[in-house]
């Protein structure tokens, strides 16, 4: 794969607009671009040690993404049966009806990928990266231009959004929701570094940053409005114009409440909501993580 001239080409298509609609060379590019997302060889987003924020956003490849969808027809996608009816496991295989884009089927995986995906509902569309050692629990959804990294275990009713980045040996525990950025274009998708664990009903959006080891716990938000106490090192953390909001590594984050401090909401007594860093990773948060491993 030519990395240059598939941007230069995919930027052309994507300017061209509603023109581009039909055109078997546009297919073409677009068609490479997702088969390298889904090999891992592309992504929307790449570390990059230089950057402020330790990655670099890759604008072209979240166009090349739209453009999929700017290229693709509705079509009835229904499956009917089940790969497991050849062993007999099956007598009455289910039908599950579904209608999008011609250009993101769901994915098929086979075992020689060394992805475990327990059965009951989960789908992974495609052009979304799911590396080897990966464990997916039903139902869980990975969108389009997502990069799911070794080891990592996505839990029941878990999101992973389009173009999000989870590291390695991360957890995403039941009904997390890790957001999804295709537009602003320049924007930059959320980002679960390493060896994390995200807690049940959490939700991480609007191009957050967690860092390697963080711990956030069940039902912390992060968005990009989001103010973090830190109370061990007495800052406030928060995004700026040019930088996302960044959990620092190790961090344990926690739900919180800040008084309202003027106006109505001081004389009526009235708190918000406001996440709060209470320690830094020691050994005895990482031994209450090790359940973990004895599912895989």
């Amino acid at each position: 794969m030519n990395v240059e001239l598939l941007e230069q080409t995919i930027e052309t298509f994507f300017a061209a607009g509603p023109s581009a609609i039909g055109n078997k060379d546009a297919l073409a590019a677009f068609l490479e671009l997702r088969a390298s997302l889904e090999a891992g060889t592309l992504r929307s987003a790449s570390p990059d040690p230089t950057s402020p924020i330790g990655w670099t956003v890759n604008a072209w490849v979240k166009r090349g993404i739209l453009l999929g969808f700017r290229l693709g027809e509705l079509v009835d996608m229904t499956v009917t049966g089940h790969p497991n009816t050849r062993n007999g496991w099956f007598k009455s295989p289910p039908v599950i009806s579904f209608i999008d884009k011609s250009t993101y089927p769901a994915r098929d995986f086979t075992e020689d990928d060394g992805i475990r995906i327990v059965p009951g509902g989960t789908s992974v569309r495609s052009g979304a990266y799911v590396a080897r050692g990966v464990v997916i629990m039903p139902p869980a959804y990975i969108n389009t231009g997502a990069y799911v990294d070794e080891g990592t275990m996505v839990d029941s009713h878990a999101l992973v959004g389009s173009c999000a980045q989870i590291g390695k040996r991360v957890h995403l525990s039941a009904a997390a929701q890790i957001g999804g950025v295709l537009e602003p274009i320049n924007a930059s998708p959320v980002i679960i570094e390493d060896d994390c664990l995200i807690g049940g009903n959490t939700g991480v959006y609007e191009g957050t940053i967690v860092r390697s080891r963080a711990v956030l716990a069940a039902g912390t938000i992060l968005t990009r409005g989001t103010p973090v106490y830190d109370l061990p090192n007495n800052t406030i953390l928060k995004a700026t114009a040019d930088m996302p909001l960044i959990i620092p590594s190790g961090a344990v984050v926690v739900p919180g409440s800040r008084n309202i401090t003027k106006g109505p909401g001081k004389d009526l007594g009235l708190s918000v909501y406001t996440p709060i860093i209470v320690k830094y990773r020691d050994e005895k948060t990482d031994l209450s993580t090790a359940l973990e491993d004895l599912l895989r």
